[in-house]
């Protein structure tokens, strides 16, 4: 386990995700099936073409779903309860297939729940791509387990 627990949680706290992840058309493809999702902007290649970004976009939901798994690592591998919410996601610009995506999350906000026995975190999520373009951003917030409780849950 190589979460944060509650306690170890520090707002204004960087945390730099080390994992990247180049977006293939495959794991788009695969994506809009699986949720089907078949927005032709994504899918279809001469749509797409025709469009202001003239090639396919890579799904968003994807890319904020890479990026939670992107940071589970640092933040809540073993240590969470719950994801609480996912607010205020934005797309500020489009991802392509072939793009690299790198994320950081920055602990926005914390408290402890009613019972003291766990803490509501919440982490601004920031994704980038291989020219450092800001191409995803949101708030996640979880309920953490809180170290001296752990081995309760």
């Amino acid at each position: 386990m190589v979460g944060l627990y509650y306690e170890e949680f520090e707002v204004g706290e960087p945390i730099q995700h080390e994992r990247r992840r180049t977006i293939s058309e495959s794991d788009n493809q695969r994506f809009c099936d699986m949720t089907m999702n078949q927005q032709p902007l994504h899918l279809d290649e001469e749509f797409a073409a025709e469009t202001q970004f003239e090639e396919r976009l890579v799904n968003g939901l994807y890319t904020m779903s890479l990026a939670v798994g992107i940071s589970i690592p640092e933040t809540t591998d073993g240590t969470i309860v719950a994801n609480l919410s996912y607010d205020d996601v934005e797309h500020p610009n489009p991802v392509f297939h072939g793009d690299t995506v790198r994320v950081q999350s920055t602990v926005t906000d914390k408290r402890e729940t009613s019972d003291g026995e766990r803490g509501i975190v919440t982490m601004h999520v920031e994704v980038f791509n291989q020219d450092d373009d800001l191409v995803c951003e949101f708030d996640r917030t979880v309920l953490s387990l809180k170290r001296e409780h752990a081995e309760d849950a």
